[in-house]
C-alpha cells in the first residue's frame, strides 16, 4: 500500500511531508475544543447549545477563511499562504487557554477558524497538484491520515492531563499545546516550493478572479462539489463534535474510559483514511464515496440510536472512524481534478468550506435539539441525513481518475 511513496520526486515527498505535517496540526487544534466540552459546561454554566455555537462558528468562520486563502493562493502562491495559516491557528488557539468566558473563547475560536479553514483550502491544492496523476489520490488520501493522527495526540494528552492535572488547569494547558504546531513553518520555508503546475499557469496569465467558479461553465461543479462537501462536513462534526460528551454524559463512562473508546474510533479514522485512499485510484473517485457514505449513515445510526452494550460500542467505534473519516480521503485530489488550474485554489476553497459553513449548522442544532431528544438521537439523525446528500451530490457528477492537470484549461 505504501510503495508508491517510494516512487516520488524529492520535492513531491518533500511536499507530501509538509501538508501531511499541516493537517496533523490543524487537527491537533482544532478538536482540543471538542475534548473539553464537558468541563466548560461545568465550570461556566453553559448550556449544550451554547457549546455547539462555539463549534458553530468556528467552522462558519473556516469557511470564511478557507475560500479566501484558496482564493489568496491562486495570486500568492500556495506556500506563503500554507505557512500563513498555519502560523494563524495555531495563535490563536494558544490564545483559548486565557479565556474566561462564553463570550470570550467564542471570539477566540471563532478567529481560530480562519487559519483551520484556510489550511485545507492551500495544502489540498498544493500535494494534488505536486503529485503525479497515478498516485494523485493516495497522496491526498494520505495527507487527510493527518487528521487521525492530531486527532489521536489530542485524544492521548486530554486523557494525560484530565488525569493527573485539575480540570482548570487540564482544559487551559490543552489549549497552550496548540502554539507548538507554528514550528512546522521552519520546514516548509526550507523545504517546500510552489507546484509547477501552479508557477505554470501564473505565467501564462496573471488575471484570474475568484469568481470565475460562479461562471455558466462552471456553476454547476461548483454547486455540486460545495453539496457533497456540506453532506461530508455536516455528519463528520455531528458526530466527532459531541462525542466525547455523548460517552461522558449519556454513557456515563470515566475521562479514562472516554479516551480509550475514542482512540478505537481515532484508530479506525486513521485505517479509513489509507484504504480509501488507495481505492481512490484502483477503484475510482465515485465509486469509493458511494461506498463510504453508504456505510457511515449505517454505522452513524447504529452507533448513536440502536440500544447496544458499551462493550459492543468499542468494537463498533472502529468501523465508525473508518467510514466516517475515509469521506474525505479522495476530497482534495477529486476537486483539484474537477476545477481548472486558473481558479483551483479559489473552486476548491469555496466548495469545501462552502460545505464545512453549512455542515457547520449541525453541531450547533444537535446541541438545540438535545434539550427535546436523547443526544443520541440528535446525532444520529443529523448524521444519517448528511450522509444522504453526498450519495446524491456524486451521483451526479463525473469520473476524473487518472487525469492530467493542463497549465491552463
Amino acid at each position: 500500500m505504501f510503495r508508491w511513496i517510494g516512487e516520488l520526486s524529492a520535492p513531491e515527498k518533500k511536499t507530501l511531508a509538509a501538508t501531511w505535517g499541516g493537517w496533523t496540526v490543524d487537527a491537533f487544534d482544532f478538536m482540543i475544543y471538542t475534548f473539553v466540552i464537558p468541563t466548560l459546561i461545568l465550570a461556566w454554566g453553559m448550556t449544550k447549545g451554547e457549546a455547539g455555537l462555539i463549534a458553530t462558528s468556528a467552522l462558519l468562520m473556516s469557511a470564511i477563511g478557507g475560500w479566501a486563502a484558496g482564493a489568496l493562493s491562486d495570486r500568492f502562491g500556495r506556500v506563503r499562504m500554507l505557512q500563513v495559516t498555519i502560523a494563524w491557528f495555531a495563535c490563536f488557539t494558544f490564545l483559548c487557554g486565557f479565556t474566561s468566558s462564553f463570550t470570550e473563547l467564542l471570539i477566540v475560536r471563532s478567529l481560530q477558524g480562519l487559519g483551520f479553514g484556510g489550511e485545507w483550502a492551500v495544502g489540498s491544492v498544493m500535494i494534488s497538484e505536486m503529485i503525479q496523476a497515478r498516485h494523485r489520490g493516495k497522496a491526498a488520501g494520505t495527507v487527510q491520515s493527518g487528521w487521525a493522527v492530531g486527532w489521536g495526540a489530542a485524544a492521548v494528552l486530554f486523557t494525560l492531563f484530565f488525569t493527573w492535572l485539575p480540570d482548570d488547569i487540564a482544559w487551559r494547558l490543552l489549549f497552550w499545546m496548540g502554539i507548538l504546531p507554528g514550528l512546522l513553518i521552519l520546514y516548509i520555508r526550507r523545504h517546500v516550493k510552489d507546484p509547477e503546475v501552479f508557477s505554470a499557469t501564473r505565467a501564462r496569465s496573471q488575471d484570474t478572479h475568484f469568481l470565475e467558479i460562479f461562471s455558466p461553465r462552471l456553476l454547476r461543479v461548483t454547486l455540486l462539489t460545495s453539496l457533497m462537501a456540506t453532506g461530508m462536513q455536516g455528519g463528520y462534526y455531528a458526530v466527532t463534535t459531541w462525542l466525547p460528551t455523548y460517552l461522558k454524559t449519556v454513557r456515563g463512562l470515566s475521562v479514562l474510559n472516554t479516551g480509550g473508546y475514542l482512540c478505537v474510533i481515532i484508530l479506525g479514522a486513521l485505517a479509513g483514511y489509507l484504504v480509501a485512499a488507495w481505492l481512490s485510484d484502483h477503484l475510482g473517485r465515485r465509486r469509493t464515496f458511494f461506498l463510504f457514505a453508504a456505510c457511515s449513515a449505517m454505522t452513524a445510526v447504529a452507533y448513536t440510536l440502536v440500544p447496544i452494550s458499551n462493550e459492543l460500542m468499542l468494537v463498533l467505534g472502529f468501523p465508525l472512524g473508518f467510514f466516517v473519516s475515509g469521506n474525505f480521503s479522495g476530497v482534495g485530489a477529486y476537486f483539484t481534478e474537477l476545477f481548472p488550474s486558473r481558479v483551483r485554489g479559489s473552486g476548491q476553497g469555496f466548495a469545501y468550506n462552502f460545505g464545512r459553513g453549512i455542515g457547520a449548522l449541525f453541531p450547533a442544532l444537535v446541541g438545540f435539539m438535545s434539550v427535546a431528544m436523547p443526544l443520541g438521537e440528535a446525532i444520529g439523525i443529523f448524521a444519517g441525513s448528511a450522509y444522504v446528500l453526498v450519495i446524491l451530490a456524486v451521483a451526479l457528477l463525473p469520473e476524473t481518475r487518472g487525469k492530467e492537470l493542463a497549465v491552463y484549461d
